[in-house]
């Protein structure tokens, strides 16, 4: 059987692995837009965080497999389309994440000074379509939008030491821009209680614990909580007392003085909502935003924010919104449920469409970890493994697989990179990084990407 897998981010790769593994006479072809692969553990991951890469290595393996290959530099929906890879493979997975942030949907989303966290997360990791950000840093006060682990990362990169971050893979340019960066308070805004958080107790403690900056969270937001969280599941319990330790404990005299002695500070705000970005004088720029205060209906996971009719103005230059990464449709002939911003499947078979699959964030909506991912993806390589062996797929007819796409490829110009290609690229980079004390530097032009392997 001649397999595809549109996408080379983890859900991309766990999908191929678990298929090569479970079945000895499979070959899969993994196609990726970018010429450099890992998706979101290379462009996602925050820099400070390299265990958490450390699945390449395992990835990496899975791409030198003889029964593997690997084409970046392919965008699929542009270069070749997904009918045109249906009549190559046998099955086709697509597995190619959320390339979009969802909308606030305020007056004043779009001002200077307001950025996606996607989009500046992007931009310190070296993801080229993000290379020019630019954000300014000017100002004192940053406020993000969301209670996840995405706007934790953006905190603690924002507020850290920078001879933290010059030992990690983060961009040059924006550790240049950090290090003229006049940010020291930084507020994180949900809708909902400290209950509904979405962040895991090993952000919020390596927050906590961040050398130069000191937390600040109001003991009245957690009153009560003691009683409430008495039944709840072991992570949420952990993770409240935590906040509520933090909000409540008189620090110590080291701690006190460790306190005062830090210049930033950081903060958790709750039940507030968005309702307008305020525009500077001028009308050009950020200067603050206007929130709804809320109160809870319901309780735990399904609470809902409803407006009180007050509102709470914060001053801030910079704001970034961190409520959550959306996929797009990749191709007319795929069903795509904009609603929920995901392909209609059931467990990863394409609703209507025989031979087409999806895996990650694409299959089950922009939501968990790598660890999340993985086993999603092995449910979905699990139906293409059940469907071969029932015949659902049909492999009596063979199928010319990478060599009919490369002949089409070729008629319109389009050079895919391959995973030796991408090894050169990886050997530049930690070459580059070396030489100022990092793991790597990672190239953010796929132009010059392109001409270091000679295309």
């Amino acid at each position: 059987p001649r397999l595809c897998v549109v996408g080379s981010g983890p859900a991309g790769f766990y999908t191929a692995q678990h298929i090569l593994k479970h079945h000895g006479g499979t070959q899969v072809d993994i196609y990726e837009k970018l010429p450099v692969p890992f998706g979101l553990v290379r462009f996602g991951v925050a820099p400070d965080h390299p265990e958490v890469k450390n699945v390449i290595h395992s990835f990496t393996q899975t791409a030198r497999s003889e029964r593997c290959t690997y084409r970046g530099n392919v965008t699929v929906g542009r270069d070749v389309t997904v009918a045109e890879l249906q009549q190559a493979y046998h099955a086709v997975v697509l597995s190619y994440g959320a390339e979009d942030n969802r909308v606030l949907g305020i007056p004043g989303e779009n001002l200077s000074g307001v950025y996606s966290a996607r989009a500046f997360v992007g931009w310190y990791n070296g993801l080229p379509e993000n290379r020019d950000l630019k954000p300014d840093l000017s100002c004192d006060t940053a406020l993000i939008l969301g209670h996840g682990n995405v706007a934790l990362d953006i905190a603690r990169i924002l507020l850290s030491p920078l001879h933290l971050l010059r030992k990690t893979d983060i961009t040059d340019s924006s550790l240049a821009a950090l290090a003229c960066s006049k940010v020291k308070h930084v507020w994180l805004v949900g809708r909902r209680g400290p209950l509904q958080v979405a962040f895991t107790i090993k952000e919020l403690r390596e927050m906590i614990n961040l050398p130069g900056s000191r937390p600040v969270l109001s003991p009245a937001d957690f009153t009560g909580l003691e009683s409430a969280i008495k039944d709840a599941p072991r992570p949420r319990k952990r993770l409240t007392e935590l906040m509520i330790k933090t909000a409540l404990e008189k620090p110590g005299e080291k701690t006190a003085e460790v306190q005062a002695a830090a210049s930033r500070e950081w903060g958790l705000k709750f039940q507030r909502s968005p309702q307008e970005v305020l525009p500077t004088a001028d009308g050009t720029r950020a200067r603050g935003i206007r929130m709804a205060l809320t109160r809870l209906e319901g309780s735990g996971d399904s609470a809902k924010a409803v407006p009180t009719g007050d509102v709470e103005e914060l001053e801030c230059g910079l704001v970034l919104s961190s409520i959550g990464y959306r996929s797009l449709p990749l191709d007319p002939s795929v069903p795509f449920d904009t609603q929920r911003g995901v392909i209609p499947n059931s467990s990863g078979r394409v609703e209507g469409v025989p031979g087409l699959y999806c895996s990650g964030w694409v299959k089950r909506g922009p939501t968990g970890v790598i660890i999340t991912t993985m086993n999603d993806s092995f449910d979905t390589a699990q139906s293409v493994l059940e469907d071969l062996q029932m015949g659902v797929l049909d492999v009596s007819t063979s199928r010319e697989g990478y060599g009919a796409v490369e002949s089409i490829l070729r008629s319109r110009g389009v050079r895919p990179v391959s995973f030796s290609d991408w090894e050169k690229i990886d050997a530049a980079e930690v070459a580059r990084g070396k030489a100022a004390g990092k793991p790597r530097e990672k190239i953010v032009d796929p132009q010059e990407m392109l001409q270091l392997i000679g295309h």
